[in-house]
């Protein structure tokens, strides 16, 4: 009797300890999971860069910018072996600071817990060249010209002619442009169809006039600001603001006369002439005036240089 009541009590304890590790595991805490952003900033309009996510398990990274989740990456899974990485590929649709955010699921959600990753910002470029909405594009740039003496010779390998954004008072800035008219099947800029081409620098009084030339076998507009201590002479240190700007010659309408035919209906005394019941009509020819070339209307087109500090206009001190 005795030993069936041993027997009792250790099945009953072995069942409880049973019980007792089920709940145990049940109700243990998850490990906190891990994720973080990296990426660089996308270029606007430019193709997509990819922001990657790396995280310490598998599982799967739903992608946001701005808190709006980012088309096709709402559960982007992870790499299944170390390092577990996920990438979204991020198409910026605007300029300036956005702000890329993450949240990271884990495959084994029992044991693992969910984890946000800190914002990642990223800077989304401007277009290097700031044109206005205009059918008018352009290339501009600046060119190191003749003419300097002293401390501000130029000393480059190619002397004079070479491009360049760093000048020395003394030094003489050319601007070179050339383009195109998209409204005249992307006719190259030139008196034909350019009325006026000028340079608007800060600090300059008037708009300094764009020539138009051949230099060697090529030919392309030209603006020229020298700089110095003489009167007259452009001498603000620092950075250069300006705008160049085109306008085009608007382009008329051709027309030409044509002879056409048409049928009318006979009439006589008012009334129309019917024969079997039809009316009668009978061809008649005349002329007509058509549009042969539709005519194109003028157009401004501005450029203005927002490149980096390091990279714009600027005029430096001999010493």
């Amino acid at each position: 009797m005795k030993r069936f009541m041993s027997g009792i009590t250790v099945g009953v304890l072995a069942l409880s300890g049973l019980v007792t590790l089920g709940v145990s595991g049940a109700g243990a805490t998850p490990l906190a999971s891990t994720i973080v952003l990296s990426g660089k900033a996308p270029a606007l309009y430019g193709p997509a860069a990819n922001i990657s996510a790396t995280t310490s398990v598998a599982g799967a990274v739903a992608f946001t910018v701005g808190g709006v989740a980012i088309s096709g990456c709402e559960a982007v899974a992870t790499t299944t072996v170390t390092p577990f990485k996920a990438l979204c590929p991020y198409t910026a649709t605007a300029a300036g600071t956005v702000s890329i955010g993450a949240t990271f699921t884990p495959t084994d959600a029992v044991n693992n817990a969910v984890a946000t990753a800190l914002a990642l910002p990223l800077a989304v470029a401007l277009p290097v060249q700031g044109m206005t909405t205009s059918p008018v594009s352009m290339y501009v740039d600046t060119i190191l010209g003749g003419g300097a003496t002293g401390a501000a010779t130029p000393g480059y390998p190619l002397g004079t002619c070479s491009i360049a954004n760093e000048f020395l008072v003394g030094q003489t800035i050319v601007w070179r442009v050339y383009g195109s008219d998209s409204d005249l099947g992307g006719a190259a800029l030139t008196p034909a169809n350019v009325s006026s081409a000028t340079v608007t620098v800060a600090g300059v009084s008037a708009p300094i006039p764009m020539a138009y030339g051949a230099h060697g076998p090529v030919a392309f507009w030209v603006a020229v600001l020298p700089t110095g201590t003489a009167v007259g002479q452009y001498n603000t240190l620092g950075i250069i603001n300006y705008t160049v700007t085109f306008n085009t010659i608007a382009t008329p309408a051709v027309t030409k006369k044509v002879v056409m035919t048409k049928y009318v209906p006979v009439i006589v005394k008012g009334k129309h002439v019917v024969v079997n019941h039809r009316i009668v009509y009978h061809l008649v020819r005349y002329q007509k005036t058509v549009i042969v070339t539709p005519a194109v209307a003028g157009a401004t087109g501005t450029w203005q240089s927002n490149f980096t500090p390091s990279s714009v206009l600027t005029l430096n001190a001999t010493k």
